[in-house]
């Protein structure tokens, strides 16, 4: 008895001490989820450590803690930033569970929990967005709330105001409630995610890894017409009041819709579990068609008065759970590590992976982020690692599988100096990337350079691609962007290059000399000044006027430019104070290029206050003549389709999603001609 004893006794000190790092670990979990928005391992993961501690805590109950991460809900407050508000009802998140036994098993519990009565369940789908509060007073919107610790949450009103999908004013001649709160989810579209993300990798910013932490971090930025850009969207999904319309969940999200909310078509009320289950096996698959990301469904007692007989636990209602998703994840062997440097000069590890098929693709590398990323997973050569698809996009590696690193794996080290140039590596205080400092001479800088500037949004110069601008580099030929208005002196020894002849050489050329036809807002785009990336160089461009303007603007004088802030400005001055850049501007002037603005818009043309989206491919206009007719018309192009659009100037092969949203919402759809005759009016 003695030895049962004392051998016990190691194995509970082992539980209490793991009841205590599994505290801190997923506190620091849930602060790079809901406040960093840079997760650094999977929801599954997670859920799998919650569940694990929640099992000790039940084995250990005199370790009882209220601020344990099992009785609260994660907390996305971000102090001094926002005003906080006390919520009007608690905040509170969702059980949940991958495993379809676990959903009949809390079927069961609500019927006895019901005392055998047979509850309808609403299923729905779980966008995978950030949660928000809207309060209505006398059908205007009166404060937009965060989710925060699920007691507070951040008054985030002025940006929500951006999102066109969120009504500001209901129609006084319809039938709600003085006061109520409806809740939802923020959502960034993939359509808008992707565009967010190849701005930030043209600028060297770090990716987001999905729309999820995108829509988050867009919602808490500190200047609103930065949200604007964002291309933010919202579906509701709970409706809360004392006087609501309806005494059923469905119910009362079909009146809110009536009164101009965006709920979801896919809601559908189910009286059996095998019902549900037909659901939640539809939906797996149908999802991934939709223009949103969503990762579970999420099923609810449809009766109020069932719901408050069922009651709540500390941190989720008894009355609803969400089934996620199980995310499609491969087993791969790591390689090797490699290093790709930018175009201003951000270091970027990268995992080389044995080839792996993982949902539909075959993948073979995948984004290391920096250094911190490596090390949180602590890497090592030759280790078998799962793989990921971060929102279904973006590759990454969630966790290292230990049990099959061999004893002489090599720690995965991050370099101190430039794997291209040699120079030494820095870090600026409160950033996690690396960069190499010898933007001047560094060749992956220097092409990169090039490479932008001859982008079809920047000098839309044909035929100089990587291998050419490559070649033009090993050759000493092209060392600046400048440079490329010298080739013509190289002309025969162009033609004497592999893969080149006198026809692709005279159409290179002949592109060079056409680009200096290109307008002052590409030119300011294409010289690849940190942080202006094309919209920006438009909306410079138009208020600089000029080149000479920018160069002897103060800093706070390019800070009163529209979206310009103090990074963004500071990084202008430095850009231009550097004395290769001055020359290469003098350089531009003598060769002749647009360094004037010479674009007239106007607020007061025949589109003057309509919004019109673009979709398609056209005839007599190319997509960006026709962004600048409307520009100079008046009108505002927007992105995406909403209740506030105008028009669809529609081409050939209209995007089928824009479509289906403009009949849905009565927005009318015209042609080329129909908008020219428009404009001639």
């Amino acid at each position: 008895m003695q030895l049962d004893l004392f051998s016990s006794i190691p194995e509970q000190e082992d539980e209490k001490q793991r009841i205590f790092s599994l505290r801190e670990e997923l506190e620091r979990h849930n602060k790079n989820y809901y406040v960093n928005n840079q997760p650094t391992i999977s929801d599954q993961e997670f859920d799998r450590l919650m569940r694990e501690l929640q099992d000790l805590e039940q084995k250990h109950p005199e370790l009882y803690d209220p601020t344990s991460p099992t009785q609260h809900v994660g907390s996305d407050l971000q102090e001094g930033a926002f005003e906080q508000v006390t919520h009007q009802y608690p905040m509170l998140s969702l059980a949940n569970t991958y495993s379809e036994g676990e959903i009949r098993e809390w079927y069961d519990r609500v019927v006895r929990g019901l005392n055998g009565e047979q509850p309808e369940i609403v299923c729905e789908l779980k966008f995978d967005g950030t949660s928000i509060s809207l309060w209505y007073e006398n059908g205007i919107l009166q404060r937009a709330v965060t989710r925060g610790d699920g007691q507070r949450g951040d008054d985030v009103t002025r940006n929500v105001r951006t999102i066109k999908s969120i009504p500001q004013r209901l129609n006084p001649q319809l039938n709600y409630p003085n006061h109520f709160e409806i809740r939802g989810e923020i959502l960034m579209p993939w359509e808008a995610f992707d565009r967010l993300n190849k701005e930030r990798e043209e600028q060297e910013e770090p990716l987001f890894a999905n729309p999820r932490n995108a829509a988050s971090g867009s919602l808490k930025l500190q200047k609103s017409s930065e949200v604007a850009k964002r291309g933010l969207d919202a579906y509701l999904y709970y409706l809360l009041g004392e006087q609501l319309p309806a005494q059923t969940h469905f119910d009362n999200l079909q009146t809110a819709k009536q009164w101009g909310f965006q709920i979801s078509d896919a809601i559908k009320v189910c009286s059996t579990i095998d019902q549900i289950m037909d659901y939640i096996n539809f939906w797996n698959t149908e999802r991934k068609k939709l223009p949103v990301a969503t990762d579970g469904i999420v099923l609810k007692v449809n009766s109020l008065k069932q719901q408050q007989q069922l009651g709540f636990t500390a941190k989720t209602p008894k009355w609803a759970i969400a089934y996620k998703f199980q995310a499609e994840r491969a087993l791969t062997r790591l390689v090797s590590v490699t290093y790709q440097v930018g175009r201003m000069g951000t270091v970027t590890p990268v995992a080389e992976l044995e080839p792996v098929l993982l949902a539909g693709t075959i993948v073979k590398r995948a984004t290391l982020h920096n250094e911190d990323f490596v090390r949180q997973l602590d890497l090592h050569i030759g280790d078998m690692v799962y793989v990921e698809k971060g929102g279904e996009i973006i590759p990454k590696i969630t966790e290292v599988e230990l049990s099959a690193r061999s004893t002489d794996a090599q720690e995965v080290s991050f370099p101190e100096v430039c794997p291209e140039c040699g120079a030494k590596l820095f870090r600026r205080d409160g950033e996690a990337a690396h960069y190499c400092p010898n933007s001047e001479a560094c060749p992956p800088q220097v092409k990169g350079r090039i490479e932008h500037f001859v982008e079809r949004k920047a000098m839309n110069i044909d035929g100089i691609g990587t291998e050419i601008i490559d070649m033009l580099y090993k050759k000493g030929w092209v060392r600046t962007y400048a440079d490329l208005y010298e080739l013509h002196t190289h002309r025969q020894e162009l033609i004497a290059q592999d893969k080149m002849g006198e026809l692709s050489v005279s159409n290179m050329l002949n592109a060079i000399e056409q680009s200096k036809q290109q307008p002052f807002e590409a030119v300011l785009y294409a010289l690849g000044i940190p942080q202006i990336g094309e919209t920006t160089a438009k909306k410079i461009a138009r208020e600089i006027r000029s080149i000479d303007n920018l160069m002897n603007a103060s800093a706070e004088q390019l800070q009163a430019l529209e979206d310009v802030g103090p990074i963004m400005a500071q990084g202008i001055v430095d850009w231009r104070n550097k004395e290769q850049n001055k020359q290469i501007i003098e350089r531009l002037k003598q060769y002749g290029l647009n360094f004037e603005s010479t674009q007239i818009v106007t607020s007061d043309g025949p589109l003057k206050g309509l919004s019109i989206v673009i979709s398609g491919t056209f005839t007599q206009h190319s997509r960006d003549e026709y962004k600048a007719l409307i520009e100079q018309n008046g009108g505002k192009n927007v992105s995406s389709v909403s209740a506030k659009t105008d028009y669809i100037l529609a081409g050939e092969n209209m995007g089928p999603a824009k479509l289906e949203k403009a009949q849905k919402l009565g927005v009318k759809i015209i042609d080329e001609q129909t908008f020219l005759q428009l404009i001639k009016q």
